[in-house]
């Protein structure tokens, strides 16, 4: 008889039954008596490795796995455990790699598809994580109809992705996956609305879809409603306290809510866990930047880019800082992943702006046009945005918003200051200035007149026939007052206690009517630049979500148009009610602004507000760097010397009879 094989019978049945009880003491301790007598016996490695992994020896698991891997290379379970370990080292690409090849050998593994979730989510990967959610419940494989708004979907032709799923959606009123992806479409569409009422009503037909659950969190982040999103996102770690995508995403709400204390401590306690991982570090540098730490920011978009040579995003991010300068062997590394990146992404066009943005730094204004021009064709394949409905929704504002409209009562406060116009018009820097008196604060640009206006509208679907803003006509003295109680108990989340407040969400031009009649004692200001240095700073800049119609000079140019159109009738209606703030004027005189801005607020003259650049406080858009100096003279003249390839804005200007010369715009 040979007593060693009885022993290492022995010892293997030992293994495997503390394997199944997950006892991984007693699997380590079984398993190196084995290898003692049979080295190199894989069953035994195997199983240690395993054991080891679950003991979280991730490091002395790694090689014991990579030899079964290589033993056994069409071994489902042998790729599933290397990736799962290669997940407890933080490697997220490298176990997405293990864990798709255990995927494409055993469809069927649940276990598999629930790591996949995991990973992708962790990698941003929203569409690739909601198919691996969807395979992790081992349900059939989806239906056709469905399966090509998903193609749609991440190949970001949203229109027409929205449309087929609302059409699946009739014959399925009930299928949840199809509701998250339309939610999710929602978002990124920037209709958060909707997808609120679509992801609760997901949530109550199944209230384990965790990825719709974790949609949601986003959603209510969106709408600001961040203690709402974190409370998701506590019933999501309760039930899976290690995954990594819920960490990140909570550290992003965290920041969002302007806890960047918080927020920093979380996603250093994640990059612990995954140190190297490029979307992660793009995440911690955005939350750096927006709580003025530009310098720290900066490194992290750096370290982004040392861990993803193609992570178009930290590129972007850092041109975005506005004070970074790319050196010249990074431009040119830049410019050879641009050529090299056939496929239309998300990383392409987020590395062509950035091209676009060092070019021009570096004086080659040609090429630099170029790199924009492209970033900005990928762009618009991924949008819907059609001038013509801007067009109509002014038109209706015109027809609806007469003077008679602002004659019957509303909430009295006097305490909201909204800046409105164009982006990149100085809305940031006049929102400083006026954050550096004693008696104002700054929040955000909040959603909160937007989402008034929605509800007010009576749509449930983005296609349905808007009640709005006929309907404020026939709003009663006491629903206006409560109209504007709505917004500001909305807006009290986001303040301190300062008499005075800013919400400087530029896209509220279209919004006056609504906002002197819920609230006429607000004060209302119209930052305007001219019209081709503001047309083309739009243009060359890519926004985090929404402001579709800046990825097209000719939109550009009918947007701001109907913008003028808009805000002259609202001084034809309200005369005196809104100031208009040239930011030319800003810039060739400041203190003599600074002092017609504070008298139109009714604030008296500080000098702080002289300085304000001198103020350390968090801010949140494209100009947080530069607001933190003194005045930015340099975009007075900078379109001139993209003039020659300017002529599709110049030209839509003309024919909308838009002026050239600042002095002759209406308002002033």
């Amino acid at each position: 008889m040979n007593t060693g094989n009885i022993e290492l019978d022995n010892l293997l049945s030992d293994a495997r039954r503390a394997t199944r009880a997950r006892d991984a003491a007693a699997t380590i301790e079984a398993c190196e008596q084995a290898l003692a007598i049979a080295p190199g016996d894989t069953r035994f490695v195997f199983m240690l490795g395993v054991a080891l992994r679950r003991a979280g020896e991730h490091e002395k698991a790694e090689p014991l796995l990579r030899q079964i891997v290589d033993a056994a290379p069409d071994l489902a379970t042998a790729h599933q455990e290397f990736g799962l370990n290669k997940l407890g080292l933080g490697r997220l690409s490298d176990a997405r790699q293990s864990l798709e090849k255990a995927a494409r050998l055993d469809p069927g593994q649940t276990g598999v598809w629930r790591a996949l979730y995991q990973v992708r989510g962790a990698e941003g990967d929203d569409f690739g994580a909601a198919e691996a959610f969807r395979r992790s419940l081992g349900s059939a494989e989806i239906d056709p109809a469905l399966k090509k708004a998903l193609d749609l979907f991440e190949a970001g032709r949203l229109g027409v992705a929205e449309g087929i799923c609302r059409e699946y959606l009739r014959q399925r009123p009930m299928d949840v996956n199809a509701i998250r992806l339309l939610a999710e479409i929602g978002i990124k569409l920037g209709i958060v609305d909707e997808a609120v009422r679509l992801l609760d009503r997901c949530l109550e037909l199944a209230p384990d879809f965790h990825i719709a659950r974790a949609n949601y969190a986003t959603a209510l982040g969106r709408q600001q409603r961040f203690d709402d999103a974190l409370a998701q996102l506590d019933i999501l770690e309760k039930r899976d306290p290690d995954n990594i995508s819920y960490q990140v995403q909570r550290a992003s709400i965290l920041s969002m809510a302007g806890r960047f204390e918080d927020a920093h401590e979380k996603f250093s306690r994640v990059l612990e866990r995954v140190p190297g991982n490029a979307r992660i570090l793009t995440s911690y540098g955005h939350s750096l930047r927006y709580g003025g730490k530009g310098a720290e920011a900066t490194e992290a978009y750096q370290d982004a880019i040392k861990a993803d040579p193609d992570a178009g995003e930290a590129y972007w991010s850092l041109a975005n800082l506005k004070t970074f300068r790319f050196p010249d062997e990074q431009i040119e590394a830049m410019q050879k992943r641009l050529d090299n990146l056939e496929k239309p992404s998300a990383d392409k066009y987020h590395l062509a702006f950035a091209l676009g943005k060092a070019l021009e730094d570096a004086g080659q204004y040609d090429e630099s046009f170029e790199a924009y021009a492209i970033g900005n064709r990928i762009k618009r394949e991924f949008s819907a945005y059609d001038h013509e409905e801007t067009t109509a929704r002014v038109d209706a504002m015109i027809e609806h918003c007469g003077e008679n409209l602002f004659d019957d009562g509303g909430h009295p406060s006097d305490e909201p200051i909204f800046i409105v116009g164009l982006p990149r018009a100085g809305s940031t820097l006049l929102e400083q200035i006026l954050a550096s008196h004693s008696d104002v604060e700054a929040t955000a640009e909040l959603p909160f007149i937007g989402e008034i206006a929605g509800e007010l509208s009576g749509k449930r679907k983005r296609r349905d026939q808007s009640e709005y803003p006929a309907v404020l006509n026939e709003l009663s003295r006491n629903q206006r007052e409560a109209l504007g109680q709505q917004y500001l108990a909305r807006a009290a989340v986001y303040r301190s206690g300062s008499p005075r407040f800013i919400d400087k969400l530029p896209n509220n031009w279209l919004h006056v009517g609504l906002i002197k009649t819920i609230l006429p004692n607000a004060t209302i200001i119209d930052a305007r630049r001219e019209p081709m240095a503001a047309g083309f700073a739009n243009f060359k800049q890519l926004f985090a979500r929404g402001q579709e119609f800046t990825y097209s000079l000719e939109d550009v140019g009918h947007y701001y148009a109907d913008y003028l159109r808009l805000m002259a009738h609202w001084q034809d209606v309200l005369p005196g009610e809104v100031l208009t703030v040239r930011y030319e004027s800003v810039v060739d005189d400041l203190e003599t602004q600074v002092a017609a801005l504070l008298e139109h607020c009714s604030l008296p003259f500080e000098e702080a507000c002289v300085r304000y650049y001198e103020k350390d406080r968090a801010v949140r858009t494209a100009s947080s760097e530069q607001v933190r100096q003194p005045i930015y003279r340099d975009a007075l003249t900078l379109w001139q010397r993209y003039e020659a390839h300017l002529e599709p804005l110049s030209r839509i200007l003309a024919e909308r009879g838009v002026t050239r010369d600042p002095n002759s715009l209406p308002g002033g």
